[in-house]
């Protein structure tokens, strides 16, 4: 089995465990553990501070794909759309943490709880990794839209040195995917600017220390692998978005790749069920 994009090399869990059934009789295999979930795990005492687990049939350990849902950092979006994406992978042999957040409209969403919980749910599965068979190396943050933004930033947080959002020690993530993602909240915030100033507490100008810890084109270099696919045809938000963070990605230091999705529009990658399925599946990196 291959994962990883770029050709790294990944066993998944197909080892024999050998019990001895008595003298000179021969070894038997056991039983390798059937696919699980989604089970929901709370990782704080808020009602939105959980996420679906799954994984995939074998022992083990698994890689991780943290998946997050956009809508705006909306309280009226949730976790549900993703639930196919999250299936098909965990399918592909990849266990898959589907995390609900406290957004706009839920007590304590917006600035910083919205981007704390994120932070705290990749963090919880440290907690749980032992019991689920988790590989924390190969921990993956993809995110669709509002949550391609805080897939980046995620790999990006670790740069953060001081301010609410500061962590002693996060969660490493290897690889981050953005589809349709809002790679930079100043450039967002002239065309979305009230979901943006509500989303941080006001406009670029007002609270620029704040657009400078949650954007991730402002967080590069983010010394991880980023992957962004964006449908050309998205009138949500702008391919040419992804395009300028590439670039300047690129020119930073930092291993990016765009990849675009010709005629695809705004939803449409996340649905296995379409024809950007392929490209999304291939840039998680897992093939059998």
């Amino acid at each position: 089995m291959r994962f990883g994009r770029r050709g790294f090399l990944q066993l998944l869990g197909v080892g024999v465990l050998a019990v001895a059934c008595g003298q000179g009789e021969p070894h038997e295999s056991a039983p390798a553990p059937v696919a699980s979930g989604p089970i929901r795990i709370p990782y704080g005492s808020a009602a939105r501070q959980f996420g679906d687990l799954r994984t995939p049939a074998g022992r083990g350990p698994y890689p991780v794909v943290v998946v997050i849902h956009g809508g705006y950092w909306l309280a009226a979006s949730g976790l549900t759309y993703m639930d196919p994406l999250a299936d098909a992978l965990t399918k592909e042999g990849v266990a898959t943490w589907n995390v609900e957040y406290r957004a706009l409209g839920n007590d304590g969403g917006g600035w910083p709880g919205t981007f704390l919980d994120v932070g705290a749910a990749v963090d919880a599965l440290r907690g749980m990794a032992a019991e689920r068979r988790l590989d924390l190396g190969h921990v993956i943050a993809l995110g669709h839209s509002a949550g391609g933004q805080l897939a980046l930033w995620l790999a990006g947080r670790a740069r953060i040195a001081s301010g609410p959002l500061h962590a002693d020690d996060p969660l490493r993530i290897a690889r981050a995917i953005s589809i349709a993602g809002v790679a930079d909240l100043r450039a967002f915030a002239a065309a979305k600017v009230d979901v943006i100033a509500q989303l941080l507490g006001g406009g670029p100008d007002a609270v620029p220390d704040r657009y400078a810890a949650v954007s991730p084109i402002e967080l590069l270099p983010l010394g991880v692998p980023q992957l962004l696919l964006h449908g050309t045809a998205d009138t949500v938000v702008p391919f040419a978005m992804s395009e300028r963070y590439v670039e300047i990605a690129k020119v930073r230091g930092d291993d990016a790749t765009l990849i675009p999705l010709p005629g695809i529009d705004h939803r449409q990658p996340v649905d296995p069920a379409s024809a950007a399925w392929p490209e999304v599946r291939a840039a998680v990196g897992y093939s059998r």
